[in-house]
């Protein structure tokens, strides 16, 4: 996907067809503010803000209308057409902004389509009448090549100001990745966060029987859509994780048994074993660097923590106390693991230095505590807190500040959004014993289930794309 600085209006207007303008009835003429440098709109107006778990509920009201075209053109990416594509691409901005947990927008299906030369030059009274704050406009055309030019912009409606715009290059195939990335402009610039809706998810697609479920290696993008079987079920996989440059998976694999290590290559589809044994192993997590993988693995009566050159070799032994010492996993400048044990006698949160040394326990707030990860931001440390129920929460590095983020019969295995403010995690159903992705963010407030085709578990949520 190429990325490009959207072109003032006169420039766009130049890279239409004369005679299409010509049947436009409103006026082409620009606003001030849209001609403006993309560099001053961004610094002049807006809302700005770093937004956490301790900020005020924000409820902006965005307008997200029809992306418009130039003119109806054939594309693979809809058979209905660019006219059903720029319908398709606003409905995954305002998809993502909706379940994001900050905005309130309004979708195209309740909004008036503008027309193409409107983009750029926004009726402003007309969405002021609507109470609208924020407007996202785009467009999308279709080149001799197929390839798509799709552009978005984001206007302050009071302040009649564009605050940013960008435009992207893509094939049809990916014409959802540029609707990702409008939100992703979008959610940055008006709450200070980092971006995460062009992401992608890898979990367990679990099928069959419960006393012979089919466990495979499935991604996903963040929304749901374009899910893909990696593995073919012939051999159970276990606790997928994205490597931090998201070019390949880790995954634990059992063939008759025996548990593997794999790296799966995301871009050439090959596999690379790591490291395989005749002794129970466990969730293989990787290091910051992407130089080396943690996991677990039981031997003569204790379970402890190991680590392993990424591409395999010697492991190293990083834990040795009695018990079982489970789920490491690294702090973001990688100085730190967390980890879960029961060496005090239940399931506790312990964290200890990268070379296994200084290992103290954090968790003393009652119950048992499982599955920790930590923050991207590193701020915060999520987990399965098991006190009656199951339940996802969170807390500082230091065990403080603990609180639930939700309130499930059995919510279990959170992992983080790449910016740290979501947090995605597995349900089982009481009764029917279903499995499926949940997420939640870090207000608790709002959750939301990710649709599969079967029953999915122990999902990861990989680094932005890039």
């Amino acid at each position: 996907m190429k990325l490009f600085l959207l072109p003032l209006f006169a420039s766009a207007l130049a890279l239409c067809a004369g005679p299409v303008l010509a049947q436009v009835a409103v006026p082409v003429t620009v606003p001030p503010a849209a001609e403006a440098p993309v560099a001053d709109a961004q610094d002049g107006g807006g809302l700005t803000g770093s937004v956490t778990d301790e900020s005020e509920w924000q409820d902006l009201g965005i307008a997200i209308p029809a992306f418009a075209t130039d003119r109806e053109q054939a594309t693979p990416a809809n058979a209905q057409g660019t006219t059903a594509l720029g319908q398709a691409l606003a409905e995954v901005v305002y998809s993502d902004l909706r379940n994001n947990g900050l905005f309130r927008p309004t979708g195209p299906g309740s909004l008036p389509r503008p027309a193409y030369p409107q983009i750029t030059a926004p009726a402003f009274d007309q969405w002021r009448g609507r109470s609208t704050e924020m407007l996202v406009h785009g467009y999308v055309r279709a080149g001799a090549d197929g390839q798509l030019t799709i552009g978005c912009y984001l206007y302050d409606v009071q302040l009649g100001q564009q605050l940013v715009r960008e435009g992207w290059q893509v094939a049809p195939s990916d014409w959802r990745r540029a609707a990702h990335r409008c939100a992703d402009m979008v959610y940055s610039r008006l709450s200070g966060e980092s971006p995460f809706f062009d992401s992608k998810i890898a979990f367990i697609a679990e099928s069959g029987p419960k006393d012979n479920r089919v466990k495979r290696l499935a991604i996903m993008d963040s929304d749901g859509a374009n899910l893909r079987f990696i593995t073919n079920g012939q051999s159970m996989a276990l606790t997928p994780r994205y490597s931090p440059d998201y070019s390949k998976i880790v995954y634990l694999s059992y063939l008759n048994g025996y548990p593997r290590i794999f790296v799966y290559d995301i871009g050439t589809g090959r596999q690379t074993l790591v490291t395989e044994s005749q002794n129970p192993t466990f969730a293989p997590r990787w290091s910051p660097d992407g130089r080396s993988i943690l996991y677990s693995m039981a031997m003569s009566g204790n379970t402890d923590i190991y680590r392993v050159p990424a591409t395999g070799g010697q492991s190293v032994k990083l834990t040795d106390s009695p018990g079982l010492d489970v789920g490491g996993s690294y702090s973001p400048d990688g100085t730190q693991i967390v980890f879960e044990s029961d060496r005090s006698g239940s399931q506790q949160v312990y964290v200890m230095n990268a070379d296994g040394s200084n290992q103290r326990r954090i968790s003393f707030f009652g119950g048992r505590a499982a599955t920790p990860e930590w923050s991207p931001r590193g701020d915060q440390i999520a987990f399965t807190h098991i006190a009656g129920n199951l339940r996802v929460a969170v807390m500082s590095p230091a065990g403080r500040n603990m609180r639930h983020l939700t309130d499930g019969w059995q919510d279990e295995a959170p992992t983080w959004a790449p910016n740290g403010r979501i947090v995605q995690f597995f349900r089982t159903a009481q009764g029917g014993g279903e499995t499926s992705i949940w997420q939640v963010d870090l207000t608790g407030r709002n959750e939301r289930k990710l649709d599969t085709p079967v029953n999915a578990s122990d999902p990861s949520w990989g680094p932005v794309l890039p």
